[in-house]
């Protein structure tokens, strides 16, 4: 514990009360939280995983939308930092009563919560509820906006395993357009000095998006044979309105992350999907569980990375305490 202290000394130059997008941190913050994660990830190694860090504070998991992965994996972390964690599902509070993002976050704040985490459906929210409380929000997905936790664990597991994020080439491929994951690796991975490629069907390439710093390739296999990494989002066919997206079959067959063209590739690719995964629609079971699949692992990294989120804006919000 006394390595950790001394670690988080070093790394915690951290002065924002919220973590809402990577767009709006540096290179140096992201760093800082990704080196924070590392010494976070020593923890979950041990026997005990438990350090007293964020002792007496209290956590609010505000979720708006249904998760499993993000919801457990930021409780996890909370606990493990000693944290008091609190879940509330919207469709049992009283949100079904009309209350509004903002009454519901003056209310949890009331109740003297040091941290609210929160999953939107609407662009943006994250971030306005940060503007009307004194206390820090957490940014957990807010829209096809960001979701800045999941492409730091993203990042961070690309480092752990490649040794550097500079000089990377990483491929996201799938539904670009309405990824908000998408866009939080592209600003994240882009200010840490790797190459990026968005590879969809067209209809799924947002529009300017070169602007971001990234290429387009359309053939997934070019992309691919260009790649140190694929990260494989999923096909979201719920927002489909139009009828617009290709048959899932089409697109399996075209952009579909199979054995065979890992083959064809760079034999050390690794392969990345945030979850949920669509088997045979954006990615064949023996890739997604096979050697050159990382996705465990990013679900390990995810604890690290939200105890150093969790961390760091507890700490800002008193930068001489030794929490």
């Amino acid at each position: 514990m006394k390595k950790l202290k001394q670690k988080n000394r070093e790394f915690r130059k951290w002065h924002k009360k919220d973590l809402l997008g990577l767009r709006e941190l540096s290179k140096e913050e992201i760093e800082n939280l990704l080196q924070t994660a590392a010494s976070f990830k020593e923890v979950t190694t041990r026997q005990i995983k438990k350090v007293p860090a964020l002792r007496g504070k209290t956590i609010v998991n505000l979720f708006y939308e249904p998760s499993t992965r993000t919801r457990v994996s930021f409780e996890v972390a909370a606990k493990r930092l000693s944290a008091d964690v609190i879940n509330i599902a919207t469709e049992y509070s009283s949100v079904r009563k009309s209350e509004t993002l903002n009454d519901t976050g003056r209310n949890i704040e009331a109740l003297k919560a040091d941290i609210i985490v929160v999953r939107h459906n609407a662009a943006g929210a994250a971030a306005m509820l940060s503007r009307h409380l004194n206390i820090s929000v957490v940014n957990a997905g807010d829209g096809w906006h960001e979701h800045p936790t999941q492409a730091l664990l993203d990042i961070f597991t690309l480092e752990e395993k490649k040794g550097k994020i500079k000089g990377l080439t990483v491929t996201i491929v799938g539904d670009i357009a309405h990824s908000r994951v998408a866009r939080s690796n592209i600003w994240g991975l882009t200010k840490l000095g790797a190459k990026v490629i968005v590879c969809a069907p067209e209809i799924l390439i947002p529009p300017e998006v070169e602007k971001m710093g990234v290429s387009i390739v359309a053939d997934i296999d070019e992309a691919l044979s260009q790649s140190d990494a694929v990260n494989v989002l999923r096909m979201q066919f719920e927002r489909d309105q139009l009828s617009a997206f290709p048959q899932k079959l089409e697109y399996f067959k075209k952009y579909g992350i199979t054995q065979k063209r890992i083959e064809k590739t760079n034999k050390d690719i690794l392969v990345m999907h945030p979850g949920p995964i669509n088997r045979g629609v954006e990615i064949s079971s023996q890739v997604a569980d096979g050697p050159n699949s990382v996705i465990l692992e990013q679900v390990t990294n995810g604890i690290a990375v939200r105890m150093a989120a969790l961390y760091l804006v507890a700490g800002a919000k008193n930068k001489d305490a030794d929490i």
